[in-house]
């Protein structure tokens, strides 16, 4: 892409109704603009960057065996009726009625809608297990809005539901998709500490909330230390296997890790002192068992081996899509702008020409931006006739991890700038060993990058 042609509406002010970091860049680097309270339109870079966060978690869910499909938006309450949730849930939810005069919903969640498909064709255990997943738009009517995409009222979710014959079986599933989030956000260059939380209004007794441990974080959380050693790395989890997923439960969950609402003090002085820790955190997903709910309540029965009608034990999980950007930014950023992990970058590198319009230095980029492309890669070239120093701002600001700065002193013995946005350092390479280099960092990347 070049930047002369791209819309990339960036802002040199900071806007007034801005908060927190995330907030703040995401409206000066043109990702969003706001369409009402807690609303917001999802500009070309922001949607870029959206897109590929949907991607890995695609990826990942389908590495774990689960199944994508799309549910509608809008809901019948008779459903959430039949449940018992439509009184219960709250204002929250938006209500409205069609022009028939039926009562309907904005989906905050889709418990009920999964459990009616399910019910409808699946009547054997040996139909079992299921795992069924959508990533979709949802609204919940929050009071106060803020924090920008972090607490929204329209966002972006993927939720996933499981159907199992038993107790074990489900609490297998739990395991699976604990396995699978701490793959999605390790692949996104986040470190999200899965906590004992409270179900709130889905149910359940077995939950975790995953937080990305951050000053802006709407949730107090007290952990060990120690949990922050914790990484799942490139290891082989084979998802069919609940000896694998049961030990890689244990060793994320058994150290402590609360939300404040499920915060047990006496539990919490037994660690050593050294390494207690309280912290704010940011909620980017949540894992539910809460067994049979929803299939008593809906008649969501299999018959079993033995001939006998019984409900499905079921569980729900979700990531907050859109929510983890502002996470992601909330946890990489400078006092210039965004730091994009290298797995969720919306482009590769930029390309900065120093002097446009010099026939070498526009001739040694666009064989630059060939070399790249090539590659598979990205790059977002700054084409324009603008400073330099407006150049790199622009760059600092939407906060790719790589940069190529191309000038006429450079050409003269044949060397191009490459420099890592993280780290601020830079060093001279003639063109092919940079295109090679950066081949070589994104190497790692390339299942996300083979559909973003």
């Amino acid at each position: 892409m070049r930047l002369s042609r791209y819309f990339l509406p960036v802002l040199k002010e900071t806007p007034s109704e801005a908060q927190i970091a995330s907030h703040r860049l995401m409206l000066r680097a043109g990702m969003i603009k706001q369409a009402s309270a807690g609303i917001y339109s999802w500009l070309p870079l922001g949607f870029k960057v959206l897109r590929k966060l949907e991607n890995i978690v695609h990826e990942e869910q389908v590495r774990a065996g689960h199944i994508p499909m799309l549910m509608p938006t809008l809901q019948s309450a008779e459903l959430w009726k039949e449940s018992g949730r439509y009184d219960a849930y709250g204002p929250e939810m938006l209500r409205i009625r069609d022009r028939h005069d039926r009562d309907m919903l904005y989906g905050p969640t889709n418990e009920e809608m999964i459990t009616d498909i399910f019910r409808s064709y699946v009547s054997s255990y040996r139909d079992l297990p299921l795992t069924l997943y959508h990533i979709q738009w949802k609204f919940r009517d929050e009071v106060r809005p803020r924090f920008g995409v972090m607490r929204g009222r329209e966002f972006f979710m993927k939720d996933g539901y499981n159907f199992d014959l038993t107790k074990e079986d489900a609490l297998h599933a739990y395991n699976r998709h604990l396995v699978s989030y701490l793959r999605t956000y390790e692949r996104m260059g986040l470190q999200a500490i899965p906590m004992r939380a409270d179900s709130g209004p889905i149910g359940g007794d077995d939950t975790h909330e995953f937080l990305v441990l951050a000053e802006t974080g709407e949730s107090e959380v007290f952990y060990d230390s120690a949990v922050t050693d914790i990484r799942l790395g490139a290891r082989d989890i084979d998802y069919d296997s609940v000896d694998q997923c049961q030990a890689v439960m244990e060793e994320f969950t058994s150290l402590y890790a609360r939300t404040d609402e499920t915060h047990d003090e006496a539990r919490f002085n037994e660690i050593p002192e050294e390494r207690r820790r309280s912290a704010r955190g940011i909620e980017v997903g949540q894992i539910f068992y809460f067994g049979t709910k929803y299939s008593e309540a809906m008649g969501a029965t299999v018959q079993g081996p033995d001939g006998k009608s019984v409900p499905v034990h079921m569980g729900s999980h979700g990531i907050g899509v859109s929510r983890l950007i502002g996470a992601i930014i909330e946890a990489n950023h400078d006092d210039k702008g965004i730091i994009w992990p290298e797995g969720v970058t919306p482009f590769h590198v930029g390309i900065v020409n120093l002097k446009q319009g010099d026939p070498d230095t526009d001739a040694a980029c666009e064989a630059l931006y060939a070399a790249i492309t090539a590659q598979g890669l990205e790059p977002l070239y700054d084409d324009r006739n603008e400073r330099a120093g407006g150049k790199f701002a622009t760059m600092d600001l939407v906060g790719l991890p790589w940069r190529i700065t191309v000038g006429p002193r450079g050409l003269k013995t044949g060397v191009v700038e490459l420099t890592s946005r993280r780290t601020g350092e830079s060093e001279e390479l003639n063109p092919e060993e940079a295109v090679r280099k950066l081949a070589a960092i994104y190497e790692p990347y390339k299942p996300a990058l083979a559909i973003a």
